[in-house]
């Protein structure tokens, strides 16, 4: 079986989105600055059908961190759409060939019929909380490992019932002054630094996660 892991990016105190989160800036006023590391990366441009990217030590990270995943977890803000009950014209934000390319399962109180999509993507709406997505992640990615894709509140929720293996946050020099903390409140587990990548624009961290 493999890892349970999260990979978010962070500003410097400790925000995982900005103020002002909507459909319009689903990261918030600002927020996609946490991210423009990501976007300038050849891995990331390719999984997207884009063309061109730096070829860095960010990119290869990037590669890293896909490479194995058989299946993701999110949480309902992530996959968008809106709170209550589902509009089914609603399909994620990725258009219609999304980038996972595996099983996803999207946490929600709302029932919805799975919802398959391009590319070998496959959307699966879980109303039975964080430990049954999670066993049936297990499951479709086999021997493979797990991703939890986030937003900050289900990674933390993850991390705080103990249920990750590890944790790979990219602080991005900027300081946002609110929006989603990652970190809000007191954990119950201890995060064991491991491996550290500094790049130019963003320092990769990844943590152990002990129970």
């Amino acid at each position: 079986m493999g890892e349970v892991f999260s990979q978010l990016s962070m500003s410097l105190d400790g925000y995982v989105a900005a103020p002002g989160q909507s459909l319009q800036d689903p990261l918030g006023r600002g927020g996609l600055r946490l991210h423009e590391w990501l976007f300038a990366t050849e891995s990331w441009r390719a999984e997207h059908g884009l063309n061109g990217g730096e070829r860095d030590v960010d990119a290869e990270l990037v590669e890293e961190m896909i490479e194995g995943v058989g299946a993701y977890v999110m949480g309902r803000r992530m996959f968008g759409g809106g709170e209550g009950r589902w509009d089914l014209g609603w399909t994620g934000w990725w258009g219609d060939d999304p980038p996972f390319r595996v099983p996803v399962f999207v946490l929600t109180h709302h029932r919805r019929e799975p919802l398959p999509m391009a590319g070998g993507t496959e959307f699966h709406f879980v109303t039975d909380g964080i430990e049954a997505a999670l066993e049936r992640a297990r499951a479709a990615a086999g021997d493979r490992s797990v991703c939890v894709a986030g937003g900050g509140g289900t990674v933390r929720g993850y991390l705080a019932a103990g249920l990750l293996d590890s944790l790979w946050l990219h602080v991005v020099p900027i300081v946002l002054g609110g929006g989603t903390p990652l970190f809000d409140g007191p954990l119950d587990v201890a995060l064991e630094q491991d491996r550290v990548v500094a790049a130019p624009t963003v320092t990769h961290i990844r943590y152990r996660v002990r129970r």
